[in-house]
């Protein structure tokens, strides 16, 4: 089979393309046919030498992956062969708050960029057949954290979205399933058009009005927002507190733009919740899937490569300019 693997840190051209041999399942394992996999912001920040937790050269990457089970391991009682599957993102953590930090994707473990994966079978979870295997690859990751950033929500509850990344674009759909308002931002004319479209209720320009934080207070009458989606950190965070209403929370997602935090005392005054969101757990995943079945949220692709092209996929969402997920679909 091929398989990529990234033998110099520091660059996407450290991955390079291997032969390997198909592995054989375990007796607690499935081999996974893999169909899609799809690229998170940590995959490039692994590349580059940015991540913030070791990393083993030589390592495959990519943790979000959608496939067909092709064959089970003497025990395996959770998939059959022809089950179609996505893994959770967090190796391990099934159900229940994150407690441990683990071996990831990428990093320690080996990832999804390969024609085939042997993998724990309580790694996975099955695909509705509603959902294709690019949407599903989508899912692990920016759909699984955006879950839990607007969990509570419900009607007469406004929400925040920052641009137009898996995560935002998640979240604003959930909000909107859920009947609350949103209110996204972003820098281009064209984006804000699809923002409305995807269901957006009002979408500020940040590049015309930097103070964007003033904004959402108008909008809100003065009140704010009661959720603000962070997925900036420190270049976004100071105008997220003028946004958040009184005992709203602000679900820290990233840090994706440079900037200086603000002190201590302006998050004080704002009595805000400040949750940071470790993606989710197993269960997390399988509500996903259930929700996106029922209803009829079609995950926002930016984006498909194939499996030879995912040097050109990684330089394409280098580039920060994309409305959705980058997909790599594995049909060879």
């Amino acid at each position: 089979m091929k398989i990529y693997r990234l033998q110099n840190i520091g660059s996407i051209e450290g991955l390079e393309v291997c032969e390997e041999p198909t592995p054989e399942p375990g007796p607690d394992e499935v081999l996974v046919k893999i169909k899609a996999t799809s690229l998170n912001f940590r995959d490039l920040s692994i590349i580059n030498g940015w991540f913030p937790f070791p990393v083993e050269e030589g390592r495959v990457q990519l943790s979000d992956a959608a496939g067909v089970v092709e064959a089970i391991g003497s025990r395996v009682t959770r998939f059959a062969v022809g089950d179609r599957v996505t893994n959770n993102f967090m190796p391990g953590w099934f159900a229940g708050p994150f407690r441990e930090f683990v071996s990831q994707y990428g990093s320690q473990l080996d990832g999804w960029m390969a024609d085939y994966r042997t993998i724990d079978q309580n790694e996975l979870v099955a695909i509705p057949d509603s959902i294709s295997f690019e949407e599903a690859a989508t899912l692990p990751c920016a759909a699984v954290t955006a879950w839990n950033a607007v969990a509570g929500i419900g009607p007469h509850h406004r929400v925040l979205t920052q641009g137009t990344g898996g995560v935002s674009l998640f979240a604003l759909q959930f909000a909107k399933a859920r009947g609350a308002q949103v209110i996204a931002t972003t820098s281009s004319v064209e984006k804000a058009q699809r923002l409305l479209a995807l269901g957006a209720d009002h979408v500020i320009n940040y590049a015309e009005h930097p103070n964007w934080g003033e904004q959402v207070k108008a909008i809100t009458g003065g009140r704010g927002v009661d959720r603000v989606v962070e997925v900036g950190g420190p270049g976004t965070f100071a105008q997220s507190l003028k946004a958040i209403a009184l005992s709203g929370q602000v679900s820290m997602v990233g840090a994706l733009a440079e900037g200086e935090m603000p002190g201590y005392l302006d998050m004080f005054l704002t009595f805000a919740r400040f949750q940071t969101i470790a993606t989710g757990n197993r269960q997390d995943l399988e509500n996903v899937l259930a929700a996106v079945a029922q209803s009829g949220i079609r995950p926002v692709i930016d984006s498909r490569f194939t499996f030879e092209e995912c040097k050109a996929a990684f330089e394409h969402f280098a580039k920060r300019n994309v409305f959705g997920k980058v997909v790599i679909t594995h049909y060879a």
